[in-house]
């Protein structure tokens, strides 16, 4: 019998004209939420699309997945900026991969901001405002995937659904909050450990920080990135894994939270 449900969730299309990033082809079997690039952080139209007819073929629903205009830095940079120009490129980021799905007679199922756009609306709260606002003004019906903070408060505030998030690759600070990328051990790339760590989270709801305590949550869905090396090997070990501790893996949009 099945005990536990969770969702995982990948960031993909990645890459833009001659640069390849991530493999999405292979991940794509073991995961049931895509959220897609709109080409500010990363991604072209053309992989936007191409990313799009990938998902629809193996059955994954697609999300927006905003970030700020960095190509150079990923998205991974602090850039400061305005509620006006946040709203502005969240919406515009939006409706860029609407128009992709639309296309292809694909419904969308979400929106999960990027890298700094996300880390930084954490805590600050107008920023945070204007990424709900865009996504509310867009869609009401969206699903909002948030890992806490004044962004969680926000769209539950504006009444968005909200699907809670932790990271299988990523370590965690004692209050919540992921460990920054310039620290070597803020990425997990033991397999095993990703595996191990992902399943006892969802069966326990709870994060293990990198000072060894354990944080309650609720845990809605679980994140893998597509960048990072080997990223096939973890989805495809983590929906194993998931299936012989007998978690059952579905996307958001069919889960009851």
């Amino acid at each position: 019998m099945t005990t536990n449900i969770i969702d995982i969730n990948c960031d993909m299309g990645e890459s833009f004209g001659v640069y390849k990033i991530g493999n999405d082809e292979a991940i794509m079997p073991y995961i049931s939420s895509a959220n897609i690039a709109c080409g500010f952080h990363a991604g072209d139209p053309i992989v936007m699309q191409k990313t799009v007819a990938l998902a629809k073929n193996y059955g994954v629903k697609v999300g927006a997945h905003p970030g700020f205009a960095d190509l150079v830095g990923f998205g991974r940079r602090n850039i400061s900026t305005t509620y006006k120009e946040a709203y502005s490129d969240v919406l515009y980021q939006i409706g860029s991969l609407f128009a992709f799905t639309q296309s292809q007679n694909l419904s969308m199922q979400h929106v999960k901001p990027h890298g700094q756009l996300n880390n930084l609306a954490v805590k600050d709260k107008d920023l945070a405002q204007a990424i709900v606002d865009a996504v509310w003004d867009f869609d009401p019906q969206l699903i909002f995937i948030s890992y806490g903070g004044e962004l969680t408060k926000a769209a539950l505030n504006k009444g968005l659904k909200v699907a809670n998030e932790v990271y299988a690759d990523r370590e965690y600070l004692g209050n919540g909050q992921l460990v920054p990328r310039s620290s070597p051990h803020a990425v997990i790339t033991d397999i095993d450990r990703i595996v191990s760590r992902a399943i006892t989270m969802v069966q326990e709801q709870k994060i293990q920080t990198i000072e060894g305590e354990l944080v309650a949550v609720d845990i809605q869905t679980i994140c893998i990135h597509g960048d990072t090396p080997g990223a096939h090997k973890v989805a495809k070990t983590l929906r194993n894994g998931f299936n012989e501790a007998n978690i059952a893996v579905k996307p958001l949009i069919e889960n009851q939270f």
